[in-house]
């Protein structure tokens, strides 16, 4: 199937094979007249999911602060001077007890941070305890742990890991301006790892980082040339955080988002589309438009690692105003 006649496939009908996107054909999309490519993100959103309906999952840091790497959009970088402290590693009960609260309040699915190269094996450990108990609850499970070595992507999926989070955050091409502690290829070695394993992937990046247009299609060609494609593809508006090198980074055009939004929809059609980082600072009517574009998940709760989120009332009443159920 050749990716142009993607808008056209039935509601009944599959993909046979994932097709292979090239960065020209994703730029073309980028550069549709916006109502253009809005109409034609919609009718694909439409051929495999409910257009008014959004999966909502709550974030939580479980060991915040004092990572190695020198991310540059990340306040929980030990080399940057940030408001972010350093937390240990929270205790079990304390970790339940907010997914409790999350699934209370309409989560479906809880994830878990912490803010590592890689996990050791000992923290490995407490935190298959967490998932364990978080599954318990009857919650989709999702971590993001850093870089994973030989076996804990298994022993994740023995203690019932539904998601694994691991972002590209950008393209490969730019991706040496914005970290230089790991590289493109070590991300794409854990995701292989991951879905190796059986877990299903979360992957997706970081846009508003000084990256051109062409980075963001190609970033996207990236995940979507996959194997197969990641289930879940989070997309971040950059939160410049006083302290880092990312911090006076201009905002990005909204309807560049947008755009993102659109093209990550049409080239990934199955894939849950996520409203990620910098959600707080957008209008309800900007969010209303990326739904509109195919976002159909979001981070629902007042934080999420370390930057702020839109509080509960406020997504419950968008939700209300757009007519959109809770999944």
């Amino acid at each position: 199937m050749q990716a142009s006649s993607l808008a056209a496939v039935s509601c009944d009908s599959k993909p046979a094979v994932a097709p292979r996107w090239t960065v020209e054909e994703v730029l073309a999309l980028y550069e549709m007249p916006l109502m253009d490519l809005l109409w034609r993100a919609q009718e694909v959103h439409r051929t495999y999911f409910d257009p008014n309906a959004v999966q909502r999952s709550t974030l939580l840091s479980v060991k915040t602060g004092g990572c190695s790497e020198d991310c540059s959009y990340c306040s929980q970088s030990a080399r940057y001077d940030t408001e972010t402290g350093r937390e240990r590693l929270m205790p079990v009960d304390e970790v339940v007890a907010a997914a409790k609260a999350a699934k209370d309040k309409g989560a479906s699915r809880f994830c878990m941070g912490a803010a590592w190269r890689g996990p050791k094996d000992n923290d490995l450990d407490r935190v298959l305890d967490m998932v364990r108990e978080v599954k318990a609850l009857g919650m989709q499970t999702c971590v993001t742990l850093g870089m994973l070595k030989d076996g804990q992507a298994e022993k994740l999926k023995e203690a019932g890991l539904d998601y694994y989070n691991h972002n590209l955050d950008t393209d490969k091409e730019f991706y040496g301006q914005v970290i230089k502690t790991h590289t493109h290829d070590d991300r794409l070695d854990t995701l292989d790892q991951v879905r190796d394993a059986g877990i299903n992937v979360c992957s997706g990046g970081i846009i508003g980082m000084g990256e051109s247009r062409k980075n963001r299609a190609a970033l996207i060609v990236q995940l979507a040339n996959l194997p197969k494609p990641p289930e879940s593809v989070p997309i971040n508006n950059l939160v410049p955080i006083p302290g880092t090198p990312l911090a006076d980074n201009p905002r990005l055009d909204p309807f560049e988002f947008v755009r993102t939004i659109a093209a990550a929809r049409i080239a990934m059609p199955t894939s849950w589309v996520r409203l990620s980082a910098g959600r707080q600072e957008m209008s309800d009517e900007l969010q209303a438009m990326c739904f509109l574009a195919g976002a159909n998940s979001m981070f629902y709760g007042d934080f999420l690692l370390t930057t702020g989120n839109p509080d509960i009332e406020r997504d419950d009443a968008l939700f209300a105003r757009l007519g959109i159920k809770a999944v």
